[in-house]
C-alpha cells in the first residue's frame, strides 16, 4: 500500500484548504482511512478519520465543525477539507491506512498506533 498526499500550502488565518490522500489499493473500501498532523514539537494527532466503506466519520474536538473528511471511491483519495483555519492548525498533515478490525472503530482509528501504512505528509502553514 502506498500512500501520496498533498495539497498543502501557506494560507492566511480564516482562509480553506482541501488535501488530498491518494492509494494504490486494490480494495479501497476495506482500509480505514485517518489524517493526523504533527506540529513542531510535538507528537502526532488524530485529526479525522473515516472508517471501512466511509461507514463513520470521527474528528478530534479541535477541528469538529471546520473541517471534513470524504472519500472519492473512482480514484481511491481521500480529502480532508479544511476550513477557518487557525494558525494552531500549523502541522505536517499525514494520512494513514488500516484494514485492521477494531472492537471499536470510533477508539480505533483515533490511535496513531492502529495504522500500517502512512503518507509523506504535506506541510500546511496558517499564518495570523
Amino acid at each position: 500500500v502506498q500512500l501520496q498526499a498533498f495539497g498543502g500550502g501557506l494560507v492566511q488565518a480564516g482562509d480553506s484548504l482541501r488535501l488530498s490522500c491518494a492509494a494504490s489499493v486494490r480494495s479501497f473500501g476495506i482500509y480505514h482511512m485517518g489524517w493526523f498532523r504533527q506540529a513542531p514539537g510535538k507528537e502526532r494527532e488524530f485529526v479525522a478519520a473515516s472508517t471501512q466503506n466511509n461507514y463513520a466519520q470521527y474528528y478530534a474536538d479541535s477541528v469538529k465543525g471546520r473541517f471534513a473528511i470524504s472519500r472519492d471511491w473512482s480514484k481511491n483519495t481521500v480529502f480532508l477539507q479544511m476550513d477557518n483555519l487557525k494558525p494552531e492548525d500549523t502541522a505536517v498533515y499525514y494520512c494513514g491506512a488500516t484494514s485492521k478490525a477494531f472492537s471499536s472503530p470510533e477508539l480505533g482509528v483515533r490511535a496513531r498506533e492502529s495504522y500500517a501504512y502512512w503518507g509523506q505528509g504535506t506541510l500546511v502553514t496558517v499564518s495570523s
